[in-house]
Order: C-alpha cells, then structure tokens, then sequence
C-alpha cells in the first residue's frame, strides 16, 4: 500500500485518489483561461474540495501543444498566492504543476506538499531543488516539448521507451539523494504520443507497476479523447471517465482531471463492486 508524506501530512493511496485540475493560465487547453483570475481560481478550488479533490493540481504555465513559454516571474504571480489560499483554507494536499525550480522552492514554502513535473526534473537546478524540499515528486514522460511534442512523435515500442526514460529518471532522483518513497510516476498521456501510443499506454499501464511507485494519469478531456470521438473539448465527460476507470483498474492510485464529482462517483462504482472480486 501506497502513501504519500510530506511533514507530517499523509495520503493512503490504497485506494484510487482524485486530483482536481486548477490551470490559471490564460491558455489553458482545456478551461480556455477561466479561472485565470484570482478570484475565480480560488472558488473553483473550493469547488473541487467540496466536490471530493483530495489533491489540488495548481498550474501557472500551459503545457498544451504549442503552448508560449512562461516567465518565472509570471508563473510565480499565477501560482503562490492560489497555493497560499488553498493552504490557509481547506485541509487538502496541494501539488504545483512546474517544471522551474524557483517555482517549486516557493509554491513548497507558500504551502504545496507535491512537485507535478512534466518534464521529469530535466530543467537546470530542478533535480537539485526537489532534493532539497522534501516532498514528493511526479516525474512525468514526454517526448520533446510541448511547442513541438506533437508534432512526430515516434517510438521504437513506446511501452519500453516511456519505461527506460522514467527508469532513468527515477535512478538519477536516487543519486541525488531523494528516497524513492518520494518519488512518483506517470506515462504522460497526450505528451509526444500519438492517438495509438495513448492507447497502447493506456492498455498496458500495469506494466508500470514494476517500479513499485504510485502512478499517476492524467488524460482528463485530452486529444485522445476528443480525436477517438470526434467530440470537442465541451463533450470529453464520458470519454474522459472510461478512460479514467480502466486506468484506475490497471492500477492507477491518483486520477487528474477536470470533472471532479463526476470521476469520484465513477470511482466510488468502480470500489463497491470491487470489494466483491
């Protein structure tokens, strides 16, 4: 059984756990820049909490194909003061969805207890700033960066690929001196991958139990969902909670998405006819 512990805050993972998505960016795939306002984040957050979130994701950079870079500064103005709000009002872990380690240091001072890394610690001092924070960490797979990602994506066997790059990342976390019960993984759904990549991965993700660390999946009203069914970003809820609960069954322990009451329900099913198996 899995837990996550940062101080002295703890999370079971025996079960699946629902992360909720808080993007305030203004370009934003999914939420098209509607909670970039302060305000409005911070009653979405109340929402979700409400809702049952037991993780709030805070995000102050957009990592959609195509996306502009964001300047630390910015990222900065977008992320600590939400992370500060969520810490002083609700008992809830907080995870900072950044790769810039000056992002980390002070969303982790301002109150985050997890570091959601898409680029897996690769940025320069990122490696050497999560070491120092002592909390956990996601290290997330992608195939080049998110201007380009999805441009051509390719892989010789995209199951072992993604599992040689977390593998690699997962042993430079150790030689640096993060314990690897700190550590957490995710495949990157929709980062550098292909509608059949996706559900390849998607497919197979027991395979990443290997490692023996939590999984994370995020896939929430993604590419993969819309391009399958021809749906815009508006109609992805039912997609988004298949492919939810077949991750959840293949394993998955934290489930990222933008539809909180709806996936908690279709997890609370989901445990109920489980207890029976």
């Amino acid at each position: 059984m899995f837990e996550l512990i940062a101080g002295t805050k703890r999370l079971s993972l025996a079960s699946p756990v629902v992360m909720g998505i808080l993007n305030v960016t203004p370009d934003s795939f999914s939420d098209g820049g509607k909670f970039s306002s302060f305000e409005l984040a911070c009653q979405h957050a109340d929402e979700m909490v409400a809702q049952g979130a037991l993780i709030i994701d805070i995000g102050g950079e957009s990592t959609r194909p195509g996306a502009a870079d964001v300047s630390t500064d910015d990222e900065l103005a977008r992320v600590v003061p939400l992370v500060e709000y969520v810490a002083k009002h609700h008992d809830v872990w907080i995870s900072v969805d950044t790769s810039k380690p000056e992002v980390m240091r002070q969303a982790v001072n301002a109150g985050a207890h997890l570091i959601n890394d898409v680029r897996a610690l690769l940025e320069p001092g990122a490696l050497e700033t999560a070491a120092q924070l002592n909390v956990p960490i996601c290290l997330m797979h992608m195939q080049g960066a998110p201007r380009t990602m999805q441009s051509a994506p390719e892989y010789q066997d995209v199951i072992a690929d993604v599992f040689k790059f977390l593998n690699e990342r997962i042993q430079a976390c150790l030689e640096a001196g993060i314990p690897r019960e700190r550590l957490l993984i995710d495949p990157g759904f929709g980062f550098g991958k292909t509608l059949e990549h996706n559900y390849e991965l998607l497919a197979k993700l027991e395979r990443f139990a290997q490692f023996e660390l939590p999984i994370l999946i995020g896939l929430s009203r993604k590419s993969m969902i819309g391009n399958l069914l021809a749906r815009p970003t508006s109609e992805r809820l039912a997609g988004s909670l298949a492919g939810a609960m077949i991750a959840a069954q293949k394993g998955a322990h934290i489930i990222r998405v933008h539809d909180v009451p709806e996936t908690v329900d279709m997890l609370k099913v989901l445990q109920a006819t489980q207890a029976y198996l």
